[in-house]
């Protein structure tokens, strides 16, 4: 979705408004983060394990296995956190125009739809049957898109107290779901037994594979076709997370009401560390105090307000690098990912196989070895990130956005 603001507009082949640059500059930086996965910095580590650089630099591009954070772990929630953003800022340009409502309402649904269809279809490509899986990030959004939509029709009051009656309410639900007893087999559901991660006490109503979100994922998801029925997620995700996920959502819509406010542009940015700030500090002390651990992969509360505060922080970093300062030029790299999301989405997930192959025919499989074996991952890597770069300024200098 556009990023769109009230000011003068522009002109543009398909609508007419003003991008804000800090919102564009962040998200092009997270759909970065993501195609950077080809430089593969994993495999670089494992051929020199004795270079703390590329040790640590692999260590932020992976998930954590269970509680924290790591860089990468910020993508999706950054993601999230910019629709909520983007909905708010859409919704106001459409009420300018005059859209009437059932016509907003409509395209919503259809969004939201299309996103949930399109995170299947490429959970499913090479699979001899449609993968009906819903914990990845476009399913996710899309499970919780109208939703968020509605909300956004509302008041602010109104975001604040659904975003309070999500948190509480799933805590409340995972709580008061039992614990599994002492004879509970962690290995059919995928988890060594004794497992380092799990935690005691309240925490460990939040532990892997034998929490409330996997227990209605051993009942919903076993009612698509599937070739065997489903036991587990390996990584511990779950369907149930896309309520969470609408939270870290309302987080980006309460943002995206600061942004439109005529408040004056350094307040906006003190509101913004200032709400990073709390919720970092919230999140943590709930992780800290074992009242809720922070996961993100089963989406805990803890986790939508410590991820949802680097969000608030990142977002007040690049407001004052771009809007603020008035000097957005600098991100125009980042911002010509940012202004397609879909595409950027796409090409990341469909076609490094395509490019590498090319690469291999064209230079040679040795091409990229030049400088050592340990190398090739990061030198092929950087040669088919700045492919998909060229793809999205191609796209960009001729107004070609992918819409849903």
């Amino acid at each position: 979705m556009a990023a769109e603001t009230t000011q003068a507009p522009e002109a543009s082949p398909a609508n007419t408004w003003q991008r804000l640059a800090s919102v564009d500059a962040y998200r092009g930086f997270v759909m970065l983060l993501m195609m950077a996965e080809v430089l593969h910095f994993g495999r670089l580590s494992s051929a020199l394990p004795e270079n703390p650089i590329w040790r640590f630099l692999a260590r932020q591009q992976s998930h954590v296995d269970w509680r924290g954070c790591t860089l990468h772990d910020l993508i999706q929630p950054s993601f999230s956190f910019l629709v909520g953003v983007s909905v708010i800022l859409s919704l106001d340009h459409r009420r300018k125009r005059g859209n009437p409502i059932g016509s907003t309402l409509a395209h919503a649904a259809w969004r939201a739809l299309v996103l949930i269809a399109l995170g299947i279809w490429l959970r499913s490509m090479g699979r001899s049957q449609a993968n009906f899986t819903f914990e990845d990030t476009l399913t996710q959004i899309g499970l919780g898109f109208f939703p968020l939509f509605l909300i956004a029709l509302c008041s602010s009051r109104v975001w604040w107290a659904c975003l309070v009656i999500l948190l509480v309410g799933y805590w409340t639900a995972f709580a008061l779901y039992p614990t599994p007893g002492p004879d509970f087999d962690y290995a059919k559901v995928g988890v060594p037994q004794g497992w380092s991660e799990h935690a005691e006490g309240i925490a460990a109503h939040w532990n892997k594979n034998s929490n409330l979100a996997w227990k209605c994922d051993t009942w919903f998801l076993n009612l698509f076709p599937r070739q065997k029925p489903f036991e587990y997620n390996g990584g511990g995700y779950s369907t149930l997370s896309f309520i969470p996920t609408l939270a870290t959502s309302l987080l980006g819509l309460i943002a995206g009401g600061w942004l439109l406010g005529d408040w004056p542009a350094k307040r906006k940015l003190g509101t913004f560390a200032l709400a990073g700030t709390a919720c970092l500090a919230a999140g943590f002390a709930l992780d800290q105090l074992a009242l809720c651990p922070v996961v993100k992969r089963i989406w805990t509360p803890a986790w939508v307000l410590f991820s949802g505060g680097w969000c608030f922080l990142l977002l007040a970093l690049f407001y004052a690098l771009n809007d603020l300062s008035g000097r957005a030029a600098w991100s125009y790299p980042l911002r010509v990912i940012g202004m397609n999301p879909i595409a950027a989405y796409l090409i990341s997930h469909l076609i490094e196989a395509f490019i590498r192959s090319n690469f291999n025919t064209f230079l040679g499989k040795d091409f990229f070895r030049l400088a050592g074996d340990a190398y090739e991952p990061l030198f092929s890597g950087i040669a088919i990130l700045s492919v998909y770069w060229v793809i999205l300024f191609w796209m960009e200098r001729r107004k070609i956005f992918l819409r849903v």
